[in-house]
């Protein structure tokens, strides 16, 4: 045994790589198997990280969203830059974040998973599409006829979005919901 090996041993704090350096773990998302209490928080980082992509401070979009700044950090503390140490926090134009969002299906709403800001921004376009040619735009959903996101085909057909508002499965939340809401 080394020295350096024996002083960690004495200390009570022998490290479970044989010495070396702790490694840094990962952090990795909470994904459908996490427990309801981390998805709902990472869920509302999501949400603070948005308000300071529309100007917030980190502060004041985690207390809108009743969470803590560190919790805010550790759910999207890769999408946060400070350019000066004491400087303002401000949020990435785009990130690679993975977004569980809710779409129409054939058979009503499908849950699916996107990667990125920009995917979940294009979904949210569609949504709004949806929802236009719900309330009585015909020309609503012109533009998405044939297109496909993030390689998931899109419903376009009028006959099956009225049909699935007549069993009121339309509309309903872009995001799904773990605190109320949602589909």
């Amino acid at each position: 045994m080394t020295k350096r090996n024996n002083q960690r041993k004495v200390a009570g704090k022998q490290s479970e790589n044989g010495g070396e350096a702790p490694r840094r773990r990962s952090r990795k998302q909470p994904g459908p198997g996490a427990t309801e209490r981390s998805q709902i928080a990472r869920e509302r980082a999501m949400a603070a990280l948005s308000a300071i992509r529309r100007g917030a401070t980190l502060s004041r979009a985690a207390r809108e969203n009743s969470i803590t700044p560190r919790t805010v950090r550790r759910y999207v503390g890769a999408e946060l830059l400070q350019d000066r140490p004491g400087g303002r926090i401000r949020a990435t134009k785009s990130d690679s974040l993975i977004r569980y969002l809710v779409i129409p299906g054939t058979d009503g709403p499908r849950e699916i998973s996107v990667r990125g800001s920009k995917t979940a921004s294009e979904f949210a376009k569609y949504k709004a599409a949806v929802n236009r040619f719900l309330r009585g735009d015909r020309d609503a959903m012109a533009d998405w006829h044939g297109k496909k996101i993030a390689g998931i085909e899109l419903i376009t057909a009028s006959n099956t979005l009225k049909s699935l508002a007549d069993k009121g499965l339309l509309p309903y939340s872009l995001y799904r919901s773990f605190s109320g809401g949602g589909m």
